[in-house]
């Protein structure tokens, strides 16, 4: 094989091999992660059969370290956290705190030294964002009340993994006992000097990077050039971590966490998650696969007891602990039930911690091999465990109403400090009638608003799922509810059991399709004004709109525009108004159909017109 060829070899069949496990896991109705961590074992060098280099292949899991990191930034937001601050900061700190003394223990009932007690404990002390997001979104329920609390949680043990990335290699001669006077002597020196470079990034990113980066992105999209935005994103993620190291001299992890962290605050924090998802997703694969290549599947069977004990914790103790300490923040059961089960597993963190801890000489392979067994048995379970809670947690709430319900804080109140009583929730407007629900409030949104507001004939409620766009209109007085229109509780929290009218402006058409089935589920008699962005949804929705009992409109911009400019034509080429728009009324009550081009004629009937006029078509080349 040649040279140059080795490494494009290598990629080319880790993400083969990868693929091939992820769709057999998907299949199976596991998460695709189990496969990826399948297929790395397959290949790795303790099983026979074909060796990937896991040289070549960890530097290209490097990259996807640095993107899963530069993610982990993206879903990191104070004001996020700002809304479930007094249940995820002590409840996370807490968790993690009693999750890593359980595994330090065992390790020391085990015989190891401090250092691998101390890493085996961070080890499973953290829950894999991957996994509980993939889960969230899986199920619908990532703006739901236990997906915030969850992805909060989730954010504070990241934030905290960030500073344990950062110190545990500083401390690591003091706890493998190896120069341990010399490291004691300058532990603080060295802690200090650490700490010191991290506080300087962090200031610059926040002073600096938090104006630069969003204004560059914004500067960017202006230029309409999507291969140039995939470019400034992943620019912004690689640099950074690049400027961390070289010049910070922390890790490239931290930078790319940090380059996510300040792109957040900008308005096109969603897109650039959506640009930079498709490389991520591919390079955390290759992640995860060399994970797989270090574990020796032999240590399960000479140490069934101790993988057993570990994923008993995990699992069992990690849910027990997550289940008691939101009982103890006056959760309902609901809530404490499946954010204990969604907590209930390890993943990529636990590798990080563990990949230090061997190559400091913390652990062994086979400690490292226990961690990994550990989650992926515990990733393989973790979502028919999901699925088993939340059907129990739904009958046990259906039994018994819950008695403490998290309403979201607005970022007044949480910059503030005051809270709202969780006993009234002031963004209720269940009890509104004859309203308008607005769905979305972007530039179509807007407008329709600002109509209904010159015009005050009826009063509107607005569901966003933008935190920054829902405290704006609250400022100012407006009705507006913060989550997923799709939700029926969200849609019962707008009024929409008594509204007159829901106007749809969601740009998804699956999600427009959803918000409009779940709306008529609900108020049968509703009124519907949906926006679409082809002939085929208009279509759709125009035979949905179009049955008995229904009644409502679909708008086609693209359409719109067309009939706009058809009018003035009309009008140009001496028509009256009147005339004019009783022509474009006509064309607007016709049935859409999607756009038809000469290629999808049958081909008898393309004969046929060529056999008419032969030269029709060099006519009109002509």
């Amino acid at each position: 094989m040649p040279a140059h060829s080795t490494l494009i070899i290598t990629v080319a069949a880790s993400l083969g091999i990868a693929f091939l496990f992820g769709l057999a896991a998907a299949r199976l109705r596991l998460p695709p992660i189990v496969g990826y961590l399948l297929a790395g074992i397959a290949v790795g060098p303790f099983t026979p059969g074909y060796v990937i280099d896991s040289g070549m292949i960890s530097q290209a899991a490097e990259l996807g370290v640095i993107l899963l990191m530069f993610g982990v930034g993206l879903h990191f937001s104070l004001g996020d956290i700002a809304t479930v601050r007094r249940i995820v900061l002590p409840g996370a700190l807490m968790n993690s705190m009693i999750s890593a003394g359980i595994g330090m223990g065992i390790a020391r009932a085990w015989g190891q030294s401090w250092g691998a007690a101390i890493v085996l404990g961070l080890s499973i002390s953290v829950a894999s964002t991957v996994v509980l997001l993939k889960g969230l979104e899986a199920q619908d329920r990532l703006d739901s009340t236990e997906g915030r609390i969850a992805v909060g949680w989730l954010v504070v043990e990241d934030l905290l993994m960030v500073f344990v990335l950062v110190l545990l290699p500083a401390i690591a001669p003091l706890l493998s006992g190896i120069g341990a006077e010399q490291a004691t002597a300058g532990l603080a020196s060295v802690l200090g000097i650490a700490l010191l470079k991290v506080l300087a990034f962090a200031a610059l990113m926040v002073v600096v990077g938090r104006r630069a980066v969003p204004w560059l992105l914004s500067h960017v999209a202006k230029l309409g050039s999507r291969e140039l935005f995939t470019l400034a994103v992943l620019t912004t993620a690689l640099g950074i971590g690049a400027l961390a190291s070289e010049v910070f001299g922390v890790s490239f992890a931290l930078g790319a966490f940090f380059a996510g962290a300040v792109v957040s605050e900008s308005e096109l924090s969603k897109r650039a998650a959506s640009e930079a998802m498709p490389m991520q997703d591919a390079f955390a694969v290759l992640f995860f696969l060399s994970v797989g290549i270090l574990f020796d599947p032999m240590v399960v069977l000479e140490s069934p007891l101790a993988v057993f004990t570990l994923v008993t914790v995990v699992v069992g103790g990690k849910f027990a602990s997550s289940y008691l300490l939101m009982r103890w923040l006056r959760q309902p059961k609901h809530s404490a039930l499946v954010i204990g089960a969604s907590l209930s597993q390890i993943g990529e963190f636990s590798f990080m911690v563990s990949g230090i801890g061997l190559t400091a000489g913390l652990i062994d392979r086979d400690m490292q091999a226990l961690v990994v067994a550990t989650a992926l048995i515990a990733i393989t379970i973790n979502q028919p465990l999901l699925a088993f809670v939340r059907i129990t947690a739904d009958r046990l709430e259906a039994r018994e109403p819950a008695t403490a319900v998290l309403h979201p804080v607005p970022v007044a109140a949480a910059v503030t400090g005051s809270s709202i009583s969780p006993s009234e929730d002031p963004f209720d407007f269940s009890e509104l009638d004859g309203h308008v629900v607005v769905v979305g409030h972007g530039r179509v949104g807007t407008t329709i608003t600002e109509a209904l507001q010159r015009d005050s004939m009826a009063p509107y409620v607005v569901i966003e799922e933008q935190e920054r766009l829902v405290a704006g209109m609250r400022t100012t007085g407006e009705r507006a509810i913060l989550g997923d229109a799709t939700r029926s509780d969200v849609l019962h929290r707008a009024g929409i059991d008594h509204a007159r009218l829901i106007v749809v402006t969601a740009p998804e058409p699956i999600r427009a399709r959803r918000i409009v089935e779940v709306a008529r589920e609900l108020n049968p008699r509703i009124a519907v004004a949906v926006g679409t962005h082809s002939a085929a949804e208009q279509s759709y929705f125009e035979d949905l709109l179009h049955a008995p009992g229904a009644h409502g409109r679909a708008i086609y911009a693209e359409r719109e525009a067309a009939l706009s400019l058809a009018h003035y034509t009309l009008v140009t080429l001496g028509r009256s108004d009147d005339d004019s728009d009783q022509i474009i009324d006509s064309l607007r009550n016709a049935t859409t159909r999607p756009t038809e081009m000469y290629q999808t004629l049958p081909v008898r009937d393309s004969r046929a017109i060529l056999a008419a006029d032969p030269d029709s078509m060099a006519k009109t080349d002509g």
